[in-house]
């Protein structure tokens, strides 16, 4: 045990990106590893919301929309497509990610651009499906598909490269599961679907920050995601919306919101949408939820994106290799894949009494929060910004304890509403 512990302080010490964790404001005796689910709060966060609470909404009011308020939404706009590398006015920032799911989707299907079938698959998250069978009722037209590859944990990519070439339309994919970390070949697959008259959209809600994506040499041409995970920007901070320029001219938003029109401030009777991607906004922008992204993108561009993924690799790689030997044996199971190339920044694992185990992980010296998923997965969610070598090996020596001592009897098997 020591000397694992003395290997992952010297890893510490070696690791180019160990100050960020200054950034953030970390609780004493507490390892946080549910970054994939709600990252950590940034120290300049929190002092810039303070700001616009007081200064800008408590003295200037409506002024703040001219002063500063529209700018910024401009601004993070921008700072996301420096980070996708993605196109000058290509990347909008506001609504939820469903929101712009079910815009994107539906401005898809009505374009007849694509037949009218939907594909995605049991590794991807449930409300990207429930969007997409929302869609399929509303329209009562098109179909939908979604693959049961008979595991949770990687695609099937034959299978689903053949659905494309059966069945041809508008294909919905996570580009890191939820649940596994699996993550898709993103470049490959969408010059398949394309090559096959079909569309990939990407939700890159459990990749942006952690993951590099480059949407132009990936040739992607619609994406979404969440900024409250990996990019730190706080509970239900608003999504975004890539969509490549060339599409874009012939997609209609279906919602003609008030920020959607070209000029919107012209208070027109007549809705006329805007030209560029801002024709996908819909009401006022979230000031207060979008002022803390900025910060959370700044990190993530300062540290490097290239950088912090291979960080990642590193760090869930010794973590698997960590799981193999000493929590194996004790009746856990590997719940993601084996090669790092094919996962994202989480890993997962499972046993009989994951939730209880859960629950005794957050109590003692030192409390570690993970993140459950059901029926059975203990997410291992790792933000290379602040989570450190010895947090994992800690983690992994407090979940064998947890087992030998059979600390796990202690809790009951009722779980909270979030989990």
């Amino acid at each position: 045990m020591n000397t694992e512990i003395k290997l992952s302080q010297k890893l510490d010490q070696n690791d180019q990106l160990k100050d960020f964790k200054k950034e953030f404001i970390n609780n004493n005796n507490e390892i946080y590893l549910d970054g994939n689910s709600l990252g950590k709060l940034p120290i300049l966060s929190k002092i810039k919301i303070k700001n616009v609470v007081e200064n800008d909404w408590g003295n200037s009011l409506i002024r703040g929309w001219n002063d500063s308020w529209l700018e910024m939404v401009d601004r993070v706009s921008c700072k996301l497509e420096k980070l996708f590398n993605a196109s000058k006015n290509e990347i909008i920032i506001g609504e939820s990610t469903s929101v712009y799911l079910y815009q994107v989707l539906s401005s898809l299907l009505n374009s007849n651009k694509y037949k009218h079938h939907f594909i995605s698959d049991n590794l991807n998250f449930p409300s990207d499906l429930y969007i997409i069978n929302g869609i399929c009722k509303e329209k009562k037209g098109p179909t939908s598909v979604i693959i049961d590859y008979e595991s949770d944990i990687e695609a099937n990519l034959e299978m689903l490269k053949n659905s494309i070439k059966n069945k041809p339309g508008i294909i919905c994919l996570s580009l890191v599961s939820y649940k596994s970390s699996w993550i898709y070949p993103m470049k490959e697959l969408n010059n398949w679907a394309l090559s096959h008259n079909s569309i990939i959209v990407w939700d890159l809600s459990h990749a942006a920050g952690v993951v590099h994506i480059d949407l132009k040499k990936t040739n992607t041409h619609v994406a979404v995601g969440c900024t409250y995970k990996f990019l730190n920007g706080g509970p239900g901070s608003p999504a975004y919306l890539y969509i490549k320029t060339d599409l874009l001219k012939s997609l209609q938003n279906p919602i003609n919101g008030w920020f959607g029109h070209s000029n919107p401030f012209s208070f027109s009777e007549d809705f006329d949408q805007d030209k560029g991607i801002k024709r996908f906004s819909n009401g006022t922008p979230s000031i207060l939820s979008i002022t803390p992204i900025e910060i959370g993108v700044d990190l993530v561009l300062k540290a490097g994106i290239k950088s912090i993924e291979a960080k990642s690799k590193k760090q869930s790689e010794y973590l698997k290799n960590l799981i193999i030997k000493f929590l194996i044996p004790l009746g856990f199971k590997l719940e993601s894949p084996v090669n790092c190339l094919n996962r994202g920044s989480h890993i997962s694992i499972s046993h009989s009494e994951s939730w209880r185990i859960c629950k005794s992980l957050q109590t003692g010296t030192i409390k570690i929060i993970p993140d459950y998923r059901p029926p059975k997965y203990i997410r291992l969610g790792i933000s290379p910004l602040y989570t450190s070598f010895e947090d994992l090996t800690k983690t992994v020596f407090k979940l064998a304890e947890i087992i030998k001592n059979k600390e796990y009897l202690k809790y009951s098997k009722e779980r909270p509403r979030v989990t």
